[in-house]
């Protein structure tokens, strides 16, 4: 299954699902972006690239491997929000 390889930290053996709900916390759907206002976009924007630096951070002084896996989710929700922005402009 695909969440063997996104967090090799975690006793997969013992919860998969635990250990995946790791890396989908900060996935966003394009049709829940798509109800929100320009504003609340740029906002959410900015709470993912926060979000990005910390755990860019964490990789720096040595984090878990949970994550690190969650750089990649992040930087694509980053991409979600700015092309739903730029399609709302």
């Amino acid at each position: 299954p695909f969440w063997l390889r996104a967090v090799p930290a975690c006793s997969l053996a013992v919860n998969p699902p635990t250990c995946r709900r790791l890396v989908d916390m900060a996935r966003v759907k394009a049709y829940e972006l798509r109800s929100q206002t320009s504003k609340e976009l740029l906002k959410e924007l900015d709470e993912m690239k926060a979000e990005l630096a910390t755990l860019r951070v964490a990789k720096v002084s040595g984090g878990a491997a949970s994550k690190l896996a969650k750089i990649k989710v992040v930087r694509k929700a980053i991409a979600r929000i700015l092309t739903v922005y730029n399609q709302k402009q």
